[in-house]
């Protein structure tokens, strides 16, 4: 077998995985098993580096290209890439996602990216940070089987940042948290450890945290656009308009995100149920399966509460989250198949309008 992709296939277990040119943007075993050498040489891995209007933005060993808009294709995901007929490129199946109810009235499930490794959940050191909304990312990174790191930014904003490390560190156990000066020299050191080669990086968060400084100082340059946080409210301004990935010196991609207002999880109830973990294992010790957790007799909930082993307000955010996912996930599904009993409707009256034409 000749040709640049034969130093990944001729890797095995015990030869030591030689430089790859697909290597900086992510490829890895998961998506190669999923092809096979000749498969690869014909149609070569692509992957989204950004999606526009006009389509998807793809880059390969030696390809750079625009493939048409797909409702179901994001940030990060590969393609095999026809040349021939670019519409037909086949979407890989992907080794994570993340994705939220689309925020406003309209219920639509809204991929945020594919194939991440680690998700870097940015707040800062002052009025931004909210617990609840740090649960909420959390949540969405289990879910997505992608590694949640909570990085508290702005460190010069506030006298003592121990409070915000040790709220942010009564999340999970799971979950590393870093305190970071986005603007200092060390921000690569520090994350260093989740930015090796070949893994992909997304930082996540509100506007005006520092998730493009953050960007800019691992790819050592300025090229990402930033803004400044506003100090009468702490509030940022949306300066990063579009998802999209970069590729650093030390091989890892970065993918650098506007910031979001709304996030609504939906069909997420694994990584709600994960990331509170002990009171899913109370609520199953309840006497009724479809405890409220209100005036039912016999309720592990309850009852742990008043023993003052778990916190009210953590009790509410995860109801409050439970409710909602199940509503977003029920409203979507209901929606699904709405639109696909519209599109056989469709369907079956463009068919009667074949039949009946005169002849």
């Amino acid at each position: 077998m000749n040709g640049k992709y034969d130093a990944f296939f001729a890797n095995t277990p015990a030869t030591p995985l030689v430089e790859n040119p697909l290597d900086r943007l992510g490829w890895s075993s998961f998506f190669a098993q999923q092809t096979d050498a000749d498969a690869l040489l014909a149609t070569p891995p692509v992957r989204v580096t950004s999606v526009h209007r006009s389509g998807l933005q793809v880059q390969g060993a030696d390809i750079n290209a625009i493939l048409p808009p797909r409702k179901d294709a994001t940030v990060g995901d590969w393609f095999l890439y026809e040349a021939e007929n670019v519409p037909e490129s086949h979407l890989l199946e992907r080794k994570s996602l993340i994705k939220r109810r689309s925020p406003g009235k309209d219920r639509f499930e809204q991929l945020i990216a594919a194939n991440i490794d680690t998700a870097f959940i940015v707040t800062s050191c002052n009025a931004d940070f909210n617990i609840a909304r740090l649960e909420r990312y959390v949540a969405l990174a289990f879910d997505a089987d992608v590694t949640p790191v909570i990085l508290l930014t702005k460190p010069d904003l506030c006298d003592d940042t121990q409070p915000y490390k040790t709220e942010a560190q009564s999340i999970s156990d799971f979950v590393a948290v870093e305190v970071i000066n986005a603007t200092s020299d060390s921000v690569a050191e520090q994350l260093a450890t989740w930015c090796k080669m070949g893994q992909t990086v997304a930082f996540l968060g509100s506007s005006g945290v520092g998730k493009s400084t953050l960007a800019n100082a691992l790819a050592g340059n300025e090229n990402i656009e930033t803004g400044a946080i506003r100090e009468i409210d702490s509030k940022g301004r949306h300066t990063t308009t579009r998802r999209e990935l970069h590729f650093v010196g030390t091989g890892c991609a970065v993918l650098d995100t506007p910031g979001m207002r709304e996030l609504q999880l939906t069909d997420a109830a694994a990584g709600v149920s994960d990331l509170f973990a002990d009171l899913q294992t109370l609520e199953n010790q309840c006497k009724f399966r479809d405890c409220a957790h209100d005036s039912e007799p016999n309720c592990a909930i309850k009852a742990a509460l008043k023993r003052g082993e778990i916190d009210q307000a953590r009790v509410t955010r995860w109801r409050r989250l439970v409710a909602e996912d199940t509503f977003n996930t029920l409203s979507l599904s209901e929606r699904k198949h709405k639109e696909k009993d519209l599109s056989k409707i469709i369907k079956s009256l463009d068919l009667k309008n074949r039949n009946e034409r005169p002849k």
